[in-house]
């Protein structure tokens, strides 16, 4: 049996003491690069944007005083003194009685201080009629007005997303720093186990978790390094480990780490380094046999065969450090409260997580009903589950129409 279980707040104490909780580094990479990246760096603007004072719409430049008395009975009459197109320099000037053409986007001529709407204008040869009078900066946009030279626009921990991309390049950055990415190697383990895309033998499954753990390590802020399916073979898998360790900053097994006699992951992690193993076995369900070592600083998780074990004690366990090595702040899952369909009962002594659907049902509202105990190891269970419920070792039940707090696998709207 296992050495010693911790208790699931034990466990995340260990974690949280044993390994660094910070980025790893910086790298400066391309702005195409950039998305769902975290800045390293606070961005401070070196220009006002917009550069330049702008016209908001299609119309005349004009001088604001020029059409005070104008309206639809009494229009106001002013000479066209040019045209002024987007993306260059205006080469005319605007003086008492003047007007010059302009597109949106453009910028606005010397003497100029406010925009007629094309609307409200009729045009014959060199001459604008004027039926609405425009105050001073009336569809000007100002230089500056967006963004101000000098101003810090983005700051250090921020997830770089469209947003912030856009705000990068109407600066002219072509690069900016951000926290590296973490390398996370993912490996499977057990002779049961197929690569997908491959013919499918007699008495053997698909890898599912490393495909799964994979795509939570993206979620993360991770880069997974996938490397194979290994028998549980001592040798071999030693060999497997070792190359993990070589090429990433954190290691993900899946599977032999029960207590059968091909059971030999601890084993084999904690002769691979000191400290070795610091959690063999937890008392929470599902996830019982999760291991953690640490190998010459380096976190080794080992998580259970069954796919929703693995990926619930990943949740759990791996992805805040992740999270921490890329740089993001701790992204809690969202949580929603709901009414329980049915009595549930943990296990007894350990942290208990119950996988459940949610549905809309009147007049209760949301309403949290578990996924039948049989799937607990299928891949259906992940599929169909929108969220889990914590149930604490001291509770010993929810009854049925109690409320519960369900943590939700990524955030959604739930109808």
């Amino acid at each position: 049996m296992f050495r010693k279980l911790l208790t699931f707040d034990e466990a995340k104490k260990v974690i949280e003491s044993q390994f660094k909780t910070k980025p790893l580094g910086v790298e400066e990479i391309s702005l195409l690069e950039s998305t769902n990246r975290v800045l390293a760096e606070n961005i401070t603007a070196n220009m006002d944007i917009p550069p330049f004072n702008r016209s908001t719409v299609d119309g005349y430049a004009v001088k604001a005083e020029d059409t005070f008395d104008a309206e639809e009975n009494r229009p106001v009459v002013l000479h066209i003194s040019g045209t002024v197109n987007i993306g260059e320099l205006p080469e005319t000037t605007v003086t008492k009685g003047k007007a010059a053409e302009i597109v949106t986007g453009a910028p606005i001529p010397e003497g100029a201080d406010a925009v007629v709407m094309m609307e409200h204008t009729t045009r014959e040869g060199d001459q604008v009629t004027v039926f609405e009078s425009a105050t001073k900066n009336e569809n000007i946009m100002k230089a500056g007005s967006d963004i101000k030279k000098r101003e810090t626009i983005l700051r250090k921990g921020q997830l770089l997303g469209s947003r912030e991309i856009g705000v990068l390049a109407a600066l002219g950055r072509a690069k900016t720093k951000v926290f590296r990415l973490p390398r996370i190697a993912i490996l499977s383990t057990g002779p049961e186990i197929a690569e997908p895309g491959s013919e499918l033998p007699p008495g053997k499954i698909y890898d599912i978790n490393a495909y799964s753990l994979c795509a939570a390590v993206l979620e993360s802020g991770g880069n997974p390094v996938y490397l194979g399916v290994f028998p549980d073979k001592a040798d071999e898998l030693r060999g497997a480990l070792v190359r993990a360790l070589a090429c990433s900053d954190m290691v993900v097994t899946s599977g032999g780490v029960s207590v059968g006699p091909k059971d030999i992951m601890p084993k084999t992690v904690n002769a691979l380094g000191k400290p070795g193993l610091i959690i063999n076995g937890i008392a929470l369900k599902p996830g019982k046999p999760t291991t953690v070592a640490s190998i010459a600083g380096k976190p080794v998780f080992s998580l259970p065969g069954h796919p929703t074990s693995a990926l619930l004690t990943f949740l759990l366990f791996a992805r805040p450090l992740i999270q921490a090595m890329s740089g993001r702040t701790n992204e809690k899952p969202q949580e929603v409260k709901a009414i329980a369909s049915m009595r549930m009962f943990p296990a007894k002594g350990r942290r208990t997580f119950i996988m459940v659907k949610l549905k809309t049902k009147k007049p209760r509202g949301l309403v949290a009903e578990p996924l039948p105990t049989s799937l607990s190891g299928a891949i259906t269970t992940l599929a169909w589950a929108d969220g889990f419920i914590e149930i604490v070792e001291n509770v010993q039940f929810i009854d049925a129409g109690e409320p519960v707090t369900v943590k939700l696998f990524k955030n959604q709207t739930i109808c």
